[in-house]
């Protein structure tokens, strides 16, 4: 499968015997590369919210590590591993990472460019001669998804022809050797097939199958002691197992790919505890040059000058001024999310035992707004805009807290319009502030209003002696 994309609104039925089954329990290990761990406030936060999206989607259990300031600070699994019998979650359980195998496959071919044993602007047909238009293409378009080459797992379960053996030159008789499904360069599209045709050369370039070549530079190296090839078969009795569901049935044991349908793009299992070492790894330079990790978390510009937010192996982004890298992953029976926040010195791995399932994406993102919110002043902001909000709803403000700029704002005409608008609501909301930072001398605050059935956002700017610059309320999403 690709990594996973968003999916849309997701099952709700089963929730009932998951929570009478194993009543969300959580179980935790210490992180024994640190002393200490989070605040308990933080870490019962993120307890609630990896319990909160357990129960909201039926995922069956979750597998949690949280790196801050550099270190492992947190280690906990929740729910059940195995439903029949009853089995639960514990952190030194290894979980399938999907396509997250894929940076693996990347940073392999970084560290044989660093060896000048293969170059990213090599000609793939340097290695396989033979694949459509291969002199056309290079190894960077095969490791960015700019290739070309068509996907031959887009699917989000495992088709029947998936559950028989193939080879990795078989799949490229298939796929790879068929008409491009653009020329090279021009889009950017995600494919499987590229990263098998990436594992193939680095095993030609490298002498070694690529697993070995993994063990011996990679997870050795980094003390990564848990890692398993899924490519083989099925995880051990003592890991998870893997599950799907129809619609809203209840969850059903996944079934395996057949071997040889992982190999180089999703064939890694793991604990969630060693894929933070990989993140911290990421974060510290660790086992590459300089400029091999500054091409891996470089976004790729196609040749019509569109960046595609996608390095090599690693999704690129910015958000509110925060550097991401990123990658989802998913196969059968499994989700993923991992997240590495670089210039934070901070990252999440989620790891879940349901496939085509929004349980990890859902706990990454509650469990960043935890680790980044800056709650400085947040009571007193959120009790003052409540205030106003409130005299909103009766056309009233008062002008002493605001600048010249936002009593220009409330004209007379506003202020009638915010009453119609906000009266009928009522009271009994809350408020929330979900963000803060500085920008042109500054507060930015937002602030979420959430009625029982109505949700509404806040955008203040403050000024350095607390007088408003800002106060507007508009709907989620604006």
């Amino acid at each position: 499968m690709m990594r996973l994309e968003a999916i849309g609104p997701r099952r709700l039925a089963g929730i009932a015997f998951l929570l009478a089954a194993s009543g969300l329990a959580q179980t935790q290990a210490p992180a024994p590369d640190t002393p200490g761990g989070l605040p308990a406030v933080l870490a019962s936060d993120i307890d609630r919210a990896a319990q909160k999206a357990l129960a909201s989607t039926g995922v069956p259990s979750a597998s949690v590590a949280i790196v801050r300031d550099g270190r492992i600070v947190y280690l906990r699994a929740y729910g059940n591993a195995r439903l029949d019998p009853t089995v639960s979650a514990r952190p030194e359980m290894r979980y399938s990472i999907g396509s997250i195998s894929k940076q693996f496959t990347a940073a392999a071919v970084m560290m044989l460019v660093d060896e000048r044993k293969l170059s990213l602007d090599d000609p793939v047909s340097k290695y396989l001669p033979t694949l459509t238009r291969a002199s056309e293409i290079t190894i960077r378009q095969l490791l960015s998804h700019t290739s070309g080459y068509q996907d031959y797992w887009p699917q989000d379960y495992v088709p029947p022809f998936m559950l028989t053996p193939i080879t990795a030159d078989r799949i490229l008789d298939l796929w790879a050797r068929k008409p491009l499904d653009f020329d090279p360069g021009t889009q950017w599209q995600y494919s499987n097939t590229n990263y098998v045709i990436a594992g193939l050369i680095v095993e030609r370039a490298a002498g070694m199958p690529i697993f070995h070549f993994f063990q011996n530079r990679i997870f050795a190296p980094l003390g990564m002691t848990s890692v398993a090839s899924i490519d083989t078969g099925r995880l051990g009795d003592t890991d998870p197992s893997g599950y799907l569901r129809y619609a809203l049935g209840p969850p059903r044991v996944a079934p395996k790919e057949g071997k040889g349908w992982l190999f180089a793009m999703g064939e890694l299992a793991m604990t969630a505890q060693d894929l933070a070492r990989w993140n911290i790894a990421v974060i510290e330079g660790r086992l590459l040059s300089p400029a091999s990790w500054h091409e891996m978390e470089s976004e790729v510009v196609l040749k019509n000058g569109v960046g595609t937010h996608y390095g090599l192996g690693l999704d690129v982004t910015m958000r509110d001024g925060r550097r991401i890298l990123s990658h989802g992953g998913e196969v059968s029976g499994f989700t993923a999310s991992n997240t590495v926040f670089p210039d934070d010195r901070a990252a999440i791995s989620v790891l879940t035992n349901e496939d085509a399932a929004e349980a990890g994406g859902a706990i990454t993102s509650q469990i960043a707004k935890i680790l980044f919110t800056n709650r400085s002043g947040a009571g007193a902001a959120e009790a003052r805009a409540r205030r106003i909000f409130e005299g909103l709803q009766a056309g009233k403000i008062d002008r002493t807290q605001l600048t010249d700029n936002a009593n220009a704002y409330f004209s007379e005409p506003a202020l009638r319009d915010f009453a119609s608008g906000l009266a009928p609501l009522g009271g009994g909301a809350t408020f929330e502030q979900t963000s803060q930072r500085d920008r042109g001398g500054m507060t930015f605050r937002r602030i979420e209003v959430r009625f029982p059935r109505k949700s509404l956002a806040i955008l203040e700017r403050d000024m350095p002696d607390g007088k408003i610059e800002q106060f507007q309320i508009a709907a989620p999403g604006d």
